[in-house]
């Protein structure tokens, strides 16, 4: 009888959104002009500049925008250029904000489990003199303290105020910074640190215990800088003789005080030593110039249009290419930024104290950037609360999601609905949000639709890697497609090669396909001491340098860019069909009991079986209605039925996804354990490693192969 009630009430809904429709499309057509959108969406964005059998060139059709023009009038061609031009426009506006922590509190949980909480305050700023100042008196202090210019230095810690500052304090003395990852393990830390040859790192409070170990294993380190705690004193003594614990407001009050003059870089010198993930085995570290990092600016510029009153809230880790430069770019435009944790970012985060509010929820930012697994996230936190509701609500929704669709396609908005239900939706964010940039990974189509109805955002694709600075294609605000990462940058062009054993050609119908190449003034100058890597990866040609980045795209007729596949992740099949293991694993993670999967393929094997790490919740769901209750995660994992039913799951899914049955797995195990960089299985940026994944799991790969 409920359903029926459901569907009647539904019906009613329809048939008057239908009046209502009826009613204001006059006036909506008016006022929204929903052709403009729709011409800007297929207008021509990059034209061909070269064309043979086995390669297509593409340039983009767009002019500089007006930043990028005001960047070349002012000769600014470094970031310590950049940053001394925008403190002396911003002066006194805010530039970056620390939210207070007043206290931290035990906080009894449902579970009769305590947790530590923080009880916090209201965000702290700098403003651009300040911030610049700051920034001077770090690197004149790290000179007083023997750092000399043009030798490397360390950067290991979490995205935070501190970090910014140091690294233009280094920038200031031409000293060229060296990125890890916080959380990569003991080995890839002191890989980075002995290969670069480092005396000094810089750390934070949190991350400062690790040296008692890594220290061991790095004995040209000296000296250690740490970005002190808000609430606690730093634990200095039990490390190895002979090194220097020094705080980081120690080394600016020595700069403060010093005469040494700045040794401005030039464009040609390198900013920035960046290690990569290393998917594929040890990270290697990529060599960014001033004139790699002012080029992706550039592009980035002239892509975003900045309102006066936009923030940034910054929690993306900074040892990453695609934050650095998004956050220097509020720099440069003034846009204030705001820095935050992933355990403080929203009411609900895990070190937020009940009746506390969040991050996003007290600093309101109107930008923000995002990974695809965040994005992903969020999108199952949305349909796990709306699975949660009452029938009427849920199927509510439903409808008002599909309404928004089909106007939205059509070039519409949908302020009433909008009104109703998705900005109440949107107030997990802050409520101002109105622009999202991902990058990192491809975005599944699903989840990128999800993400810009419910929150009522545009959300912007890009992509790029470490080796071309990030911003090697940035979607167009306009596009109107969710699988595609836009047309190239102002910076680059992008080329497609031949790639036969995949059998992807320039020759394809309806669109030409191959490896994409990029070039342009964004692409690294190499691999630091790697020169055989560099030579096989990297080469010059028509007066620029390119870079050969391993996945496979297609351009459409209006230039725009979608990657389809990568020769790493492609494997062939004893029938001979190829699957695209990255491409399948992008669909199938949107599957609400899906938190992590790797999907393997036998080359004399008929069919592909996956690795899946389940998500808890979704996991109980599926025991309940097999009636298994009362049972341990861990025993559900081994539990045969829940592991059929998953197998299911996944297929339903992915047919609905629209997967060939050869990229569908016939067979799933389910694994115990979350997988972590600490555990070597993911990457610091949370990318599958695929060989240490299969050499861990082989024994039940062999029993999937074998059942």
């Amino acid at each position: 009888m409920e359903s029926v009630w459901v569907q009647t009430a539904i019906g009613a809904i329809k048939f008057v959104s239908l009046v209502y429709d009826i009613i204001t499309m006059p006036i909506y057509l008016v006022i929204q002009r929903p052709w403009k959108r729709r011409q800007l969406a297929r207008r021509v964005k990059a034209k061909i500049i070269q064309q043979d059998a086995t390669s297509i060139t593409y340039r983009s059709v767009d002019s500089p925008g007006e930043m990028h023009v005001k960047m070349l009038q002012n000769n600014i061609d470094t970031l310590e250029r950049m940053f001394n031009f925008v403190t002396k426009i911003h002066t006194t506006k805010r530039c970056i904000g620390t939210r207070q922590i007043l206290g931290e509190e035990d906080e009894m949980q449902p579970n009769g489990r305590m947790f530590k909480k923080f009880r916090m305050g209201e965000y702290m700023w700098r403003n651009f003199i300040e911030t610049e100042h700051a920034a001077a008196c770090f690197g004149r202090g790290l000179r007083e303290l023997g750092q000399q210019p043009k030798q490397n230095i360390v950067i290991f810690a979490e995205t935070r105020a501190e970090w910014m500052i140091a690294a233009h304090g280094c920038f200031k003395q031409n000293m060229p910074v060296v990125t890890i990852y916080a959380t990569l393990g003991d080995d890839g830390v002191a890989h980075g640190i002995n290969e670069t040859e480092v005396t000094t790192v810089i750390t934070s409070h949190e991350l400062l215990p690790k040296f008692k170990t890594v220290l061991a294993i790095t004995p040209n380190v000296k000296k250690i800088i740490f970005m002190e705690d808000q609430l606690h004193p730093t634990e200095t003594t039990g490390f190895k003789e002979g090194v220097e614990i020094i705080p980081f407001s120690k080394v600016v009050e020595i700069g403060n005080t010093s005469k040494i003059p700045g040794s401005p870089p030039t464009a040609d010198d390198t900013a920035i030593i960046m290690y990569t993930s290393g998917s594929t085995g040890t990270p290697k570290g990529v060599l960014l110039s001033h004139a790699n990092c002012i080029g992706t600016m550039k592009n980035f510029c002239d892509i975003f249009k900045i309102y006066p009153d936009d923030v940034l809230i910054g929690f993306l880790p900074l040892a990453h290419v695609f934050e650095l430069l998004a956050e220097s770019v509020c720099l440069l435009t003034g846009v204030p930024i705001g820095y935050s944790t992933p355990l403080t970012l929203i009411d609900s985060s895990s070190k937020v104290m009940k009746g506390c509010k969040g991050d996003a929820s007290i600093l309101k930012p109107t930008c923000m950037t995002s990974v695809p697994l965040i994005l992903d996230r969020i999108s199952k936190g949305i349909n796990d609360k709306v699975n949660a509701e009452k029938p009427m609500k849920k199927a509510f929704f439903k409808f008002a999601y599909n309404y928004k669709s089909k106007w939205c396609a059509r070039g519409f908005q949908t302020p009433l609905m909008d009104k109703i239900l998705f900005k109440k939706i949107a107030k997990l964010l802050g409520g101002r949000i109105r622009s999202v940039l991902s990058g990192g990974a491809p975005l599944a189509p699903d989840t990128h639709e999800q993400i810009k109805l419910c929150l009522c955002v545009d959300v912007i694709q890009g992509y790029g890697l470490t080796e071309t600075t990030a911003g090697a294609a940035v979607m167009d605000e306009w596009d109107m497609e969710y699988s595609r990462v836009g047309a190239p940058s102002s910076s680059n062009d992008i080329r497609l090669v031949n790639w036969e054993e995949g059998n992807y050609r320039v020759t394809n119908k309806p669109f030409p396909q191959g490896e994409i190449v990029v070039g342009g003034t964004t692409v690294s100058k190499g691999y630091y001491k790697l020169p055989g890597k560099t030579e096989e990866e990297f080469f010059e040609e028509d007066g620029q340098r390119w870079f050969r980045t391993g996945d496979v795209g297609e351009v459409h007729p209006d230039g725009v860019l979608k990657i389809i596949d990568r020769k790493k992740d492609l494997v062939k099949l004893q029938a001979g069909e190829y699957v695209s293991l990255g491409k399948v694993e992008s669909e199938l993670k949107t599957c609400p009991v899906v938190e992590n999967i790797c999907v393997y393929g036998d080359p004399t094997k008929q069919y592909v079986v996956s690795l899946v790490v389940p998500n808890p919740k979704h996991l109980e769901d599926i025991a309940e209605r097999l009636d298994i209750r009362g049972v341990e995660f861990e025993d559900l994992c081994g539990n045969k039925k829940v592991e059929k039913a998953v197998l299911q799951e996944l297929a339903e899914h992915g047919r609905k996804c629209k997967l060939h049955r050869t990229e569908i797995p016939a067979a799933v195990h389910l694994c115990k354990d979350i997988w972590t960089p600490d555990m070597g299985l993911v990457t610091a940026a949370f990318k599958l490693k695929r060989k240490d994944i299969q050499e861990r799991y082989q024994t039940e790969i062999n029993k999937m192969y074998s059942s």
